[in-house]
């Protein structure tokens, strides 16, 4: 099998629900990234094999591949193909997946792989409106929302509304003071906006959150449930995207990769409790690897709901301080398809600010579902 690599990543800045980016088209919001990673490669489009995006909601403009219309949007020759995938939260870390496996086989031997999602313009579950899960499905499970699933595990982990909401303003602490910093400056491609401002810096971090403010929302799912809007992840606008080659190809192309992805998995889980995953692909993914917990110097593990992220800490003995160093998606906010590979690009460079190895990324998903991979900075 070859070595895969990853060349470049870039992402817009986060907007907010009804923020910075509500009024900017999702496929021409994808077509920013591509444009720009190829940009950053100083290489020709021409040479890219496929784009594979991944776009949870897949209607309206999300619909019709997403992934090739943003492709030709930006510019790429008509031969260069694309594809939309939809694996839920973690649809752009299969598409990482994927285009590490078509290299790695040999099939290929440079990638796009991305995501995007604008949770303002096209709703969630707009593409599922009228649909009720099937009875021979609900004989077997108990089919719950996501919110419902976050509060069971809170329940069954023993988490209280407060351990969930410090947790939360810890993300909100921790983001704020990266974009004090500038931390996510370089990964960031400015978006010009309809009224000539330009968008450079993610929208979610609130500087007035307080466990005082926390404590004082109601919860969203249960009325007496410890989830709500501040301890969940935020819904959000936003696109991103990485190259990926054969150790081979770039060298080739005299190009310096930045890291490599040493191993992979995808697990289905409980569909009920649903947001368990991460926990059994961490276990998956670091015995592939040859590697334990302890040796990782990075975790990002998706903020979907605090009680998730929290979860994964008990059961896999991770360390608390190298989690989402930089906050997650509940300060940062969760564009669905494009937070896999938002969530690359800032462990690839975080892991070269702080002189890491290895960092590992894990994702729950929708249904029961997750991701895990680890990469190792070059």
């Amino acid at each position: 099998m070859r070595e895969v690599v990853i060349v470049e990543g870039c992402r817009t800045a986060i907007g907010r629900r009804k923020g910075a980016l509500s009024h900017y088209r999702s496929d021409e919001l994808a077509a920013i990234v591509l444009d720009d990673v190829m940009k950053r490669s100083g290489l020709d489009k021409a040479l890219v094999e496929d784009v594979i995006v991944g776009c949870v909601t897949q209607s309206s403009e999300q619909g019709g591949n997403i992934a090739r219309t943003a492709a030709l949007i930006a510019g790429f020759p008509i031969h260069v193909p694309g594809v939309t995938i939809d694996r839920q939260c973690g649809s752009s870390q299969q598409a990482i997946h994927f285009a590490s496996q078509a290299i790695a086989s040999g099939d290929m031997d440079v990638v796009i792989a991305g995501g995007v999602e604008n949770m303002t313009r096209v709703p969630m579950f707009s593409n599922m409106e009228g649909y009720k899960p099937s009875e021979q499905l609900t004989n077997k499970y108990e089919i719950v929302n996501q919110g419902i699933s976050a509060e069971k595990i809170a329940d069954i982990w023993g988490f209280t509304r407060e351990q969930l909401d410090v947790f939360s303003l810890q993300s909100h602490q921790k983001a704020l003071k990266a974009l004090e910093y500038g931390v996510f400056n370089d990964e960031i491609v400015p978006v010009k906006l309809s009224d000539g401002e330009v968008f450079r810096e993610d929208e979610g971090p609130r500087t007035d959150t307080s466990l005082v403010a926390l404590a004082a929302l109601k919860p969203v799912f249960i009325d007496e449930g410890k989830i709500t809007a501040g301890n969940a992840s935020q819904m959000s606008d936003g696109a991103s995207a990485v190259l990926l080659m054969s150790r081979e190809k770039a060298e080739e192309l005299g190009l310096k990769p930045k890291a490599k992805i040493i191993a992979r998995t995808v697990v289905g889980s409980d569909p009920t409790l649903m947001l368990t995953g991460p926990i059994d692909a961490t276990q998956n993914v670091l015995a592939k690897a040859g590697l334990t917990i302890d040796e990782m110097d990075l975790y990002e593990v998706n903020e979907a709901f605090a009680s998730v992220p929290l979860a994964w800490l008990e059961e896999t003995g991770a360390n608390p301080d190298k989690l989402n160093v930089n906050g997650g998606a509940i300060a940062l906010g969760h564009p669905l398809g494009a937070t896999g590979t938002k969530l690359l690009i800032s462990l690839v460079n975080e892991l070269e600010r702080m002189n890491g190895k290895y960092g590992l990324l894990a994702i729950c998903e929708g249904m029961g579902m997750a991701n895990a991979t680890i990469i190792e900075k070059i």
